[in-house]
């Protein structure tokens, strides 16, 4: 594992639809994206911070999106899909893994801030390429294969005042 150290260049992504619904459904709270990027740069040298949103027509959205960019999150939005049987999808996995991938070769750690098991190949992916991979999620709602395949975990839970409005 590679350590830590301030000239160290990391991109943090965020999955925010996973950070919101583990918020509110552990505890109907709001995530506080300036301590996630504060937490997840750690002192060390930002390279790019993106945000993986959803645009679901909600009135509030558009100043989330740019309380992100207020912050110094790239926002990537994507609009929600709805299938002729009514039910709805967007996500992001795909754009994130690919993003990661793409800025693998320009810096040293990749923040996977999410709690979805399904970036566990791609941890395991950046490792294998030399990129040390920190998770960042609520413990009690993440993948347990997303924990293990991490160098890091940061459990969110454990420092609410922190990450948590």
């Amino acid at each position: 594992m590679t350590d830590i150290h301030p000239d160290q260049r990391v991109a943090v992504l965020a999955d925010s639809q996973n950070l919101y619904h583990s918020a509110q459904s552990v505890y109907s709270r709001n995530i506080d994206y300036s301590g996630l990027l504060d937490g997840a740069v750690a002192d060390r040298s930002l390279v790019r911070a993106i945000a993986y949103v959803i645009r679901a027509d909600s009135p509030e959205e558009e100043s989330f999106f740019e309380a992100l960019r207020d912050i110094g999150f790239e926002t990537k939005i994507k609009e929600i899909k709805t299938f002729a049987d009514g039910s709805k999808k967007a996500d992001w996995d795909l754009g994130m893994s690919l993003d990661a991938v793409s800025l693998a070769s320009h810096v040293d750690t990749v923040v996977l801030c999410t709690g979805d098991g399904d970036f566990a190949r791609l941890c395991s992916h950046l490792r294998h390429e030399g990129v040390r991979v920190e998770a960042m999620g609520f413990g009690n709602s993440a993948a347990d294969e997303l924990i293990e395949a991490a160098d890091d975990f940061v459990d969110l839970a454990e420092e609410e005042e922190k990450f948590l409005l």
